[in-house]
């Protein structure tokens, strides 16, 4: 499992990149935080929900899915996962 806790901005990014370049054969350095996953990655909505189960599968944390629908660029995706932290921190 993938300690996010413990993870700054830059280094959750840089994660959440990754994931996405290994999940769906992208080029990571054409990703950005302002990449649209559905417009600028080709991502659909099965691809979607993939992600939001491999996110919880490696990180133990559960997007609600009232957070996950609002998601559409990689720094949503790091947002989220960062509010995540916060609200388990308090």
């Amino acid at each position: 499992m993938v300690d996010v806790n413990n993870m700054s901005r830059d280094e959750l990014q840089a994660w959440v990149v990754d994931l996405l370049a290994e999940m769906f054969e992208l080029d990571k350095s054409a990703l950005t935080a302002e990449s649209n996953l559905y417009a600028d990655l080709d991502i659909d909505s099965i691809d979607a929900v993939d992600l939001a189960v491999k996110l919880k599968q490696l990180t133990g944390k559960r997007l609600q899915p009232e957070v996950f629908k609002t998601i559409r660029t990689i720094g949503d995706v790091v947002n989220a996962l960062d509010a995540l932290v916060e609200e388990q921190a308090v």
